[in-house]
């Protein structure tokens, strides 16, 4: 048993109770108990299977007493008996975007639909569109959906596996024949999406950790299992290869198998003008050259020493300038999770968030921010329980009390305003200026013209009010492509106004997307990371946030909240043209 397989139990027994139309408050409950899984800093399996959850907020005695059963027994008969009284594959409709509970049951009760499959010739023959509630355009969307999740059938999400990661690395390294272990691939390089993971240990019993990598809790079948490699298949689906090597082939082992493909190329590029080889083995003369090869390669910045270069960070090994870069001894000193002070753009249960105020406000002080932006839904997102102008008045008049209270903490009141069609704010420019900070953001008609849809976004960018612009495309990984938009024309507009851009690091977004991060730095547009939280859980995102900022070349002076609490301060009651 492993946390998140507590936690996806957990979930689905909320979904399932939906389906049921039971009580709502019930099946938040679950919700948030999965979330607190998620979350908890501590082996909470190990707390669930001896029955010591008590006092931990967010798991009552209901939830306290399933989680013991799951953990101490591999099963939860409740959670098996709501399973039964659906078919299987009705579940896999779910991970279709636009798909939810209600529409969910509305199609199995009305056209006894149960897998994508069915699904899918319904909608080509026009029955779904026949339905109430539906019509013609939400059956186009999800077809588009279903191609969607046809095109990325074997990816995965990078946040969404990370738990899992770490789980099977610090097995892998309690193991008493390993002397070192990682993870390597698109994984450590921090692409936003996977599509198999790859572990390497150094040991002197290959053999026999192989063997054992195959029964991991996390696996579901084995694939493949050799002298020096091991290959399985997770019960996500996911791929994990494992690669036994000697402590001396550790090294190249790590970078080679990190990648990627192109920045391999170069490297080796490199060494053979040398007249070195390079492999996942190591340095060998070619015979042309010089024929001394390095000896002393202990650690895998000695190969990139050895040929002339500074150490290049993993994440920014996509051969796009880190060689010449490194060359020139230029690399940027990437941002770490630690210089983080703070964060902004956070959800409460005053619109779709999970937790209270006060619960969101306790997770940061407890996680050593100095300061927390919360930022609700605006009125236009209906389905978000999005704030009036009344509401947020209240909301303010609650954070200025809570900052009386805690002198030394400070929640920023802000609102995730949303950006109307033609450019215009859902609140007026008298309600804005009382916010500490405002996030503008998308969240309806997605169907508009690149030019449009940039063009829209700029003249929000326009305003005084707007601090940082969210979610730039609305994409959602795996499940919805972003709206089109001009990266470029929006970079520029920002750096012209003086807006913030979010790397919004909730792990179905990222966005804005990595590959556009130093242009905007190099622009002086600063970032904020943005956990886009909807629990005290999902605030922890932020370190998903710094592994993508680092993707993107940032360091700690391109971002917003790596200031401290006074120099915030002093930014935002500034006027914005003068940040």
């Amino acid at each position: 048993m492993t946390r998140e397989l507590l936690a996806e139990v957990l979930d689905e027994i909320a979904l399932l109770l939906e389906l049921k139309s039971e009580n709502s408050f019930k099946v938040r409950a679950y919700r948030q108990g999965a979330e607190t899984v998620r979350g908890f800093d501590g082996d909470i399996v190990q707390l669930a299977a001896d029955n010591q959850l008590t006092g931990i907020k967010g798991i009552g005695e209901a939830l306290r007493d399933k989680l013991h059963i799951l953990a101490s027994t591999g099963a939860l008969p409740f959670h098996q008996q709501l399973r039964s009284e659906f078919p299987p594959g009705l579940f896999d409709l779910f991970d279709l975007q636009g798909l939810g509970p209600k529409k969910v049951k509305a199609l199995y009760e009305m056209l006894a639909i149960s897998s994508i499959s069915e699904l899918k010739l319904a909608c080509e023959a026009g029955k779904v569109a026949a339905l109430t509630g539906f019509g013609a355009k939400t059956q186009t969307k999800i077809l588009e959906a279903i191609a969607l999740r046809e095109k990325f059938a074997d990816a995965f999400v990078l946040g969404a596996i990370s738990p899992l990661v770490d789980e099977m690395l610090d097995t892998l390294r309690l193991h008493p024949e390993v002397s070192r272990a990682a993870v390597a691939g698109s994984f450590r390089r921090a692409k936003e999406t996977v599509h198999d993971l790859d572990f390497l240990v150094a040991t002197q019993s290959p053999a026999l950790l192989c063997e054992d990598f195959t029964t991991l809790p996390q696996v579901a079948s084995i694939i493949v299992c050799g002298e020096t490699k091991a290959s399985v298949r997770l019960h996500n689906g996911l791929q994990c290869d494992l690669r036994a090597v000697s402590n001396s082939e550790f090294p190249f082992a790590l970078q080679y198998f990190t990648g990627s493909k192109e920045h391999n190329v170069a490297l080796r590029s490199l060494a053979l003008k040398r007249g070195w080889s390079l492999n996942e083995y190591g340095f060998t003369a070619t015979g042309k050259g010089s024929t001394e090869v390095p000896a002393d390669i202990h650690e895998e910045p000695d190969i990139y020493h050895a040929l002339g270069l500074d150490f290049i960070q993993p994440e920014l090994r996509e051969n796009q300038g880190e060689f010449a870069a490194a060359a020139a001894h230029s690399l940027p000193k990437l941002v770490e999770l630690s210089n983080l002070r703070g964060t902004f753009h956070n959800h409460t249960t005053a619109s779709d968030g999970l937790n209270s105020l006060d619960e969101m406000v306790a997770e940061a002080i407890d996680m050593g921010l100095e300061y927390l932006g919360i930022a609700d839904h605006s009125k236009s997102t209906f389905i978000g329980n999005g704030l009036d102008e009344t509401r947020l008045l209240e909301q303010l008049a609650t954070i200025a009390k809570l900052n009386a209270a805690q002198p030394d903490f400070r929640i920023f009141a802000g609102s995730e305003v949303d950006i109307l069609r033609d450019g215009s704010l859902d609140f007026d420019d008298a309600l804005l200026a009382q916010l500490d900070y405002c996030v503008a953001s998308v969240h309806n008609i997605f169907n508009l013209t690149e030019d449009e849809m940039t063009r829209r976004i700029c003249r929000a960018m326009e305003n005084e009010h707007v601090t940082m612009l969210g979610h730039v495309t609305g994409r959602l990984l795996l499940k919805r492509e972003g709206y089109p938009v001009n990266h470029a024309k929006i970079i520029d507009c920002a750096a012209a106004t003086r807006t913030i851009i979010e790397l919004n690091c909730s792990p179905l977004r990222l966005d804005m997307d990595w590959r556009w991060w130093k242009r905007a730095r190099d622009l002086g547009v600063l970032c904020s990371i943005n956990p886009d939280a909807h629990s005290v859980a999902r605030l922890h995102h932020i370190g998903l946030g710094v592994r993508l900022a680092r993707k993107g070349w940032l360091r700690r002076q391109d971002i917003l909240n790596t200031r401290s609490r006074a120099e915030v301060e002093a930014f935002l009651s500034s006027p914005k043209a003068a940040r």
